[in-house]
């Protein structure tokens, strides 16, 4: 059963930094794409923030790149999102999600064919 979990979730002031992180229980990344996703509260799911695929390839949305970060520990069987200066509107319930490799195709086949998290809240606040 493929399955992820989000940790690293918390409260931090505008301009702080956390990590997130998406770990794999029952199978492993090497052929699987792993993105990151957030949803404010009273409103849609975003589109993929940042995405790692399984040959090393990385992206971030424009509306985070510079501040986000995405990287992937394969011994860890772990994915990391990394994130820098922090703002208000950062603040949201994110969620990664494993897709195989295989199934990749477009932004939709992440809810079509991957595997979700439970999420983990990052609220920004002074």
């Amino acid at each position: 059963q493929v399955q992820v979990v989000e940790s690293g979730g918390g409260l931090v002031q505008p301009g702080g930094s956390l990590t997130l992180s998406c770990a794999a229980r029952g199978f492993l990344l090497d052929n699987f794409a792993v993105g990151w996703f957030r949803q404010a509260l009273g409103k849609e799911r975003e589109g993929v923030l940042c995405y790692s695929r399984s040959d090393g390839n990385a992206h971030c949305a424009d509306s985070v790149k510079g501040r986000f970060t995405i990287s992937r520990v394969d011994y860890k069987n772990t994915v990391f999102l990394q994130m820098n200066n922090l703002l208000l509107n950062d603040t949201a319930v994110y969620y990664c999600n494993a897709l195989d490799e295989d199934y990749y195709d477009d932004e939709g086949s992440w809810s079509k064919f991957g595997a979700w998290g439970q999420g983990t809240q990052v609220t920004v606040s002074s």
